[in-house]
């Protein structure tokens, strides 16, 4: 998997999560980011130095949506 297919999958879980709570699109979008930001946070502090790139390139990834 890449790291942009990686951020993908992350942010559409949480976006989805998000939408089926009501939220509306704009603000599911944006807290769908910060929910998948703040877990790969989570992941570079605690993953392995040779992950360390994937995840990283995954955040901008996500950042860039």
């Amino acid at each position: 998997m890449t790291p942009q297919e990686k951020a993908e999958e992350l942010f559409k879980k949480y976006y989805s999560y998000l939408k089926a709570n009501l939220m509306d699109d704009k603000e599911a979008w944006e807290d769908a980011k910060v929910c998948a930001i703040m877990a790969v946070d989570e992941i570079l502090k605690n993953c392995y130095e040779v992950m360390k790139p994937f995840w990283q390139e995954v955040k901008q990834e996500i950042e860039n949506l």
